[in-house]
């Protein structure tokens, strides 16, 4: 069992196997060219695998794996695959933009993928392509249909951007309902490759918005989920994710791992040691030293503001996901 310095079980790992994107998002990395890490610089599945079986003989149960976009490394289907055979019972799900998910979905299903959350920032056409900057809506469309098609669990996530998308937290509520599929709206995380004229909603926000048309109650938390969520009076759950409340970290449980083998303790930080080299010469025990001293130094909470005036993150979100 991994615990940390602060007494918390970590059994979660989130795999960032690449950083490259095929959307430029308003409150990702707007202004990124479209480049891409050379290939010699990544781990190969194989190579992550190995870290990902220390991981998990020590305790991790759940794995994500994201991106970037994670759709767009070739032969992806054999990495979930690799993890799902290791150990069935993990916990394994994908976090995408869900372009590539019309052509992926059975793929990824029948390798073993259990769950993917999906963006979905708007149910407008011209909406969902100006935060994208791509027209991109009808395949993100079609990747929910054939999400649920081949039989995997369906969340999305929504950023509310307050004179871009706010109007539509109702419509999005109601479209996730509507199809009893779970909904999260996740308050804007500053960060410095983000649009600089972005201003995001805070939950108080979002829930006056809900408040406006639906009844509902608060549910004790997870501790094992970021989102606090809320129940309507039919039973329909959607949740909020408030990185900027104090008690966000207290029951974190994650750790992440770059597609370059940078092991790191927190979405926030900065802080990070490699497991590169010891990988790639057999060592082993050195990969797993690299993951006790990251398990020393998680951090207790991130740098984020409570009103959301914290520090910057200078960690790029599409190198680390989300």
């Amino acid at each position: 069992m991994l615990i940390d310095q602060h007494g918390r079980v970590v059994d979660y790992l989130r795999i960032s196997v690449t950083e490259r994107c095929n959307f430029r998002c308003l409150y990702c990395m707007p202004e990124k060219p479209f480049s891409w890490v050379p290939r010699e610089n990544l781990l190969s599945f194989e190579e992550l695998f190995k870290f990902v079986k220390i991981a998990m003989d020590e305790g991790v149960k759940k794995i994500r794996i994201t991106g970037g976009e994670p759709t767009l490394r070739e032969g992806l289907e054999n990495f979930i695959k690799m993890i799902y055979d290791h150990n069935p019972e993990t916990d394994l799900a994908l976090t995408t933009n869900g372009y590539l998910m019309p052509k992926y979905a059975a793929v990824y299903r029948k390798a073993g993928l259990k769950r993917i959350n999906m963006s979905l920032d708007s149910l407008k056409p011209e909406v969902v392509n100006r935060i994208a900057k791509k027209e991109v809506f009808d395949e993100v469309m079609k990747g929910i249909s054939a999400s649920l098609a081949a039989g995997l669990k369906v969340k999305l996530n929504m950023v509310p951007m307050k004179g871009v998308n706010d109007s539509e937290i109702l419509d999005l509520l109601e479209y996730a309902k509507g199809r009893n599929i779970p909904i999260r709206f996740i308050e804007y995380m500053e960060n410095q490759y983000a649009d600089i004229a972005i201003s995001g909603l805070s939950s108080d926000e979002v829930l006056k918005v809900i408040g406006k048309k639906y009844t509902f109650k608060k549910i004790e938390k997870d501790n094992t989920s970021p989102a606090q969520y809320y129940e309507l009076e039919d039973g329909y759950q959607f949740g909020i994710i408030e990185p900027h409340k104090d008690d966000f970290c207290k029951n974190c449980n994650r750790m992440r791992l770059t597609a370059e083998g940078f092991l790191i303790p927190c979405l926030y930080f900065d802080e990070a040691m490699s497991i590169k080299e010891y990988i790639r010469s057999g060592d082993i025990d050195g990969a797993a030293g690299v993951l006790k001293t990251i398990l020393a130094n998680k951090p207790e909470k991130n740098r984020w503001g409570n009103d959301g005036d914290g520090e910057k993150s200078t960690r790029a979100f599409y190198e680390t996901g989300g």
